[in-house]
């Protein structure tokens, strides 16, 4: 027994007529007729009545009809998932970020990727610094977006995007734009930083702007989380230094200040990975 004998059957039990079924599954009447009494052999079963009248279903044929009739849809469906994976059009891409472009470039990303590859399952999460490499090589991200461009061998990485760090101050702050930023005015204040991570360009491009205005901050509070950050300058309780993309999380409250210290993204994937569901989506955002 095989799919095309099943196919054949579930024609004619729906037509019960052998020389229409037989046209339109494109085989001869003859040829129709040997293949259900094989199938009726191979399965010890009479699965239709047939005289020189009529063609009908035994009680047996009905039965298989519907189960195979089911089975048969779930059959296809799954070759059709199957090809679509095969295509990249179907399954799942896990994609690391950090909070800050979760309302700036991620967006309009995954609105992209939804758009091209309507059947993909998308799973979004966020690391701290140290695992972004460990989660791309243990497979628990299939894509990594950074600030920090990664020199591991067995990663890829590439530039996407580039930000800039913004002062985060109260609405009430002194602080108004860029020309209120001085040695002075800095070393006066406490600042709300993230904890730094040694090896991370993101941490040396802020203390490169603290060098720019040779000023030693007060750092009291730090946090890897910039929600958590964000919350403590709107209670007035410090300063902080982000990436400006936060900008468009419009949180009230706080005001940022753009500063001239670019800090760049870069996309990260494994380097002898070939997905085509990863493939499809690399392109999409890199063209």
């Amino acid at each position: 027994m095989d799919l095309q004998q099943i196919k054949y059957f579930l024609a004619l039990a729906r037509e019960l007529h052998f020389w229409n079924t037989a046209g339109k599954m494109n085989i001869t009447q003859s040829a129709l007729t040997r293949q259900i009494q094989s199938l009726e052999a191979e399965l010890g079963i009479q699965l239709f009545e047939r005289n020189k009248r009529n063609v009908k279903l035994t009680p047996a044929g009905r039965f298989l009809k519907e189960k195979w009739e089911v089975e048969l849809n779930e059959l296809e469906f799954f070759h059709e998932h199957a090809r679509q994976i095969q295509l990249g059009e179907s399954g799942t891409i896990i994609i690391a970020h950090p909070d800050s472009i979760s309302a700036s470039i991620m967006p309009d990303m995954i609105s992209r990727i939804a758009t091209a590859f309507p059947k993909l399952k998308i799973e979004l999460m966020q690391v701290r610094y140290e695992d972004q490499t460990e989660f791309l090589r243990n497979y628990k991200a299939d894509l990594a977006i950074t600030r920090d461009i990664t020199t591991a061998e067995d990663i890829r990485s590439r530039k996407i995007y580039t930000d800039h760090l913004a002062i985060v101050v109260p609405d009430a702050h002194p602080f108004r734009d860029v020309s209120d930023i001085t040695t002075e005015s800095l070393a006066s204040q406490k600042f709300i930083l993230p904890i730094k991570d040694e090896g991370s360009s993101y941490s040396d491009i802020i203390q490169q702007m603290f060098r720019h205005f040779d000023v030693v901050p007060d750092a009291y509070l730090h946090s890897e989380f910039g929600s958590a950050i964000t919350a403590l300058v709107r209670k007035g309780l410090g300063i902080a230094i982000m990436p400006d993309s936060y900008i468009h999380h419009q949180i009230p409250g706080i005001r940022f200040i753009s500063m001239p210290f670019k800090t760049d993204l870069y996309l990260n994937w494994r380097v002898e990975e070939h997905h085509p569901v990863l493939d499809n989506v690399l392109k999409l955002i890199l063209e």
